[in-house]
């Protein structure tokens, strides 16, 4: 991804833009408040990008951006900032710089360092969003979409199996709201969602799945939170989706060519 427009950067640019209206969206119902969050998040994040760069002598990523809106945005409220910089270290080098940086990643950095904050400091609340911000996921998702930067597949799998839970009953309308919120920051990432086309739908609908799973069945479970884990699974199942669809697609050829 180094030739022409679409360099790594490019793609990192286009996701940050389709985020711009759910960001905006945030900040703007959440005020001072949440900027002083995502400053915060923002800081930490590049900060590991900067160590890392002066280690390796690789440029640091736009994606830091991303990095640090999901989890400014998702995180459990008031942890201050010593358990803050704690998860987002953790999450940041454990989830994506270890791995030589974003596009080498296995999952999503948000979601380990959301996954750490969750399970080490379990007191906290999660956050609750304001409806306009649930809604302000359509044109961040048609955007990630319409330039190529979030599979649609993934979205789209995601769109429909929740859509038809949401209609059984199976979801109630605060999950699906922080559900669609949770797709278009961590699950649609490029990088750590599923590679091959009927993968993506499958890794979109076990999202859904897992979030409909935990929504029935985890008692008290927070939406931010049954959405969160059900990211971190789905994520870490996209390299055995990928598996079983080029299986099937290598089956399919043998069999259309007569090979045993």
């Amino acid at each position: 991804m180094s030739r022409g427009l679409w360099s790594r950067e490019t793609v990192a640019l286009m996701l940050i833009a389709s985020c711009l209206p759910m960001t905006l969206s945030w900040l703007w119902f959440g005020g001072l408040l949440e900027l002083a969050e995502l400053s915060l998040t923002l800081l930490a994040v590049s900060m590991w990008h900067i160590v890392f760069m002066l280690l390796r002598a690789q440029p640091p990523s736009l994606s830091a951006v991303t990095t640090a809106i999901a989890i400014a945005m998702l995180a459990p409220e008031e942890l201050g900032v010593f358990r803050m910089v704690l998860g987002i270290s953790f999450g940041v080098v454990m989830g994506e710089l270890v791995f030589g940086g974003w596009g080498r990643n296995v999952v999503n950095p948000a979601t380990v360092t959301l996954s750490f904050l969750g399970f080490g400091f379990p007191s906290f609340v999660w956050p609750i969003f304001d409806e306009p911000v649930a809604w302000a996921v359509l044109p961040a998702a048609l955007i990630g979409m319409a330039t190529g930067a979030m599979p649609a597949a993934v979205v789209l799998g995601a769109t429909i199996f929740g859509a038809i839970a949401f209609m059984w009953g199976g979801l109630s309308e605060p999950v699906i709201m922080v559900a669609g919120i949770v797709l278009v920051l961590v699950v649609a990432d490029p990088v750590t969602s599923a590679a091959t086309t009927l993968g993506r739908w499958i890794n979109g609908g076990l999202y859904a799945a897992l979030t409909t799973l935990f929504a029935v069945g985890w008692a008290g479970a927070a939406p931010v939170q049954i959405a969160v884990a059900a990211a971190l699974l789905s994520s870490l199942a996209a390299p055995l989706l990928d598996e079983t669809a080029l299986a099937i697609w290598v089956g399919r050829r043998r069999r259309r060519h007569g090979r045993s």
